[in-house]
């Protein structure tokens, strides 16, 4: 098919750089809520009750901040935007129905996420019984680190998020109800994975509200640290595209 087919330019694609100097290709953004037992239990569930519960963000919500535009723009529509800490899980292939055995195979790399919420929006959302899509699939909502190729973390591993200093939130990967294998797996019965695809692990208990001059700082083990500054909104866009 040549370009004069298209009704309109087609948008390049959506990447996030890795650590080797290249770029990854987002296709999808999948995420996993309330897999850390003690987060379940600051929203009021409980961590051994239900299934894995899966939502997403479009691709196009990646933004990468580093040290010359290290702004995320604060999100409009929102008096409660909350950080979400997590482990990213980048795809090299997929599949349906997919066992836990071997999931982690298709595992390419791994990296930092902070998945931003409008909890505000989700909680009137969830009370009224209407899809909460605008509380977590909007602009700047996946902030992303570089990604790691092969990268491999010990389950004792801490995942930390501080806002100006402050630790928030800490806890291993090992409190993880649901471990990345079993992630996938889970997923794989829902949707066929491809590669490309990103997965958030999910976020451990301490989540909180930011306002517009906080600088966080995720940090896992060895992989490169996730830093930025909230800015005030419709600043200019970060551009995520190699």
């Amino acid at each position: 098919m040549n370009s004069s087919s298209f009704v309109l330019e087609p948008q390049p694609p959506v990447t996030v750089p890795t650590s080797n100097g290249r770029v990854f290709p987002i296709r999808r953004i999948f995420l996993i809520g309330r897999n850390y037992a003690e987060h379940v239990r600051e929203l009021g569930g409980d961590p051994k009750a239900d299934p894995p519960v899966f939502f997403t963000k479009p691709a196009d919500a990646a933004i990468v901040p580093d040290e010359t535009s290290p702004g995320v723009p604060f999100a409009p529509m929102t008096e409660d935007l909350h950080f979400e800490a997590e482990l990213v899980l980048a795809l090299k292939e997929g599949g349906t129905d997919l066992p836990v055995e071997g999931a982690d195979a298709l595992i390419w790399g791994m990296g930092l996420g902070c998945d931003l919420t409008r909890r505000d929006l989700q909680h009137a959302a969830k009370a009224a019984g209407t899809p909460w899509d605008m509380a977590k699939g909007f602009d700047h909502s996946a902030v992303l680190a570089p990604l790691v190729e092969g990268a491999v973390l010990d389950p004792s591993t801490e995942l930390t998020l501080t806002r100006n200093g402050e630790i928030c939130q800490r806890s291993a990967l090992e409190n993880m109800i649901w471990s990345p294998a079993e992630i996938i797996s889970e997923l794989s019965k829902f949707v066929q994975l491809q590669p490309g695809d990103l997965i958030f692990t999910g976020t451990p208990e301490g989540v909180g509200p930011l306002a517009i001059g906080d600088e966080v700082e995720i940090t896992a083990g060895a992989l490169p640290p996730l830093r930025f500054v909230m800015t005030i909104g419709n600043a200019a866009e970060k551009e995520t595209k190699a």
